[in-house]
């Protein structure tokens, strides 16, 4: 059975001014069941346009055979659900998030309780992913500059 853990977490607000980072960690309430919350604060309300940078790293010591990286308008992505990459992407958190409808976005981002379980489940459905060590990297990006930095570790058995 394939078995998925979060190792880390970390958010970074880039501009202070724009969003701050209330909560950001990694739970384990059990030995099998572990979960990530975010809290991002905004400054500077409504948001009506931004982009996101998604990247998928596989660590490695040689060839990475997981390398993805993709920049996608955010407040489009729930219009259009054609593009399958992008939907699975945004479809890692946003059963667990209030990030799961169109712009103008007048309140604080969450992610309340996101657990592994969801995630692997994810992870199978879309791609048969091979065991190792992930960096899943996000850049929130609004009013042409890079306002924070999420990163999640984990490996998957």
């Amino acid at each position: 059975m394939r078995r998925l853990e979060f190792t880390n977490i970390k958010c970074t607000a880039l501009d202070r001014k724009f969003v701050d980072f209330q909560e950001c960690y990694l739970k384990a309430a059990n030995r099998t069941y572990k979960y990530i919350s975010i809290n991002a604060v905004l400054h500077q309300k409504p948001i009506t346009q931004f982009k996101v940078n998604f990247a998928l790293y596989k660590r490695s010591n040689g060839l990475q055979p997981i390398n993805y990286n993709t920049t996608m308008d955010g407040c489009k992505v729930f219009d259009n659900e054609k593009n399958p990459v992008n939907t699975f992407l945004f479809g890692l958190f946003k059963t667990y998030s209030n990030i799961n409808h169109t712009c103008p976005y007048n309140h604080d981002l969450i992610v309340e309780k996101l657990p592994t379980t969801f995630v692997l489940q994810q992870f199978s459905t879309f791609l048969p992913f091979p065991s190792g060590d992930y960096v899943f990297s996000s850049n929130w990006i609004t009013h042409g500059g890079n306002r924070a930095n999420v990163r999640v570790h984990a490996t998957l058995d």
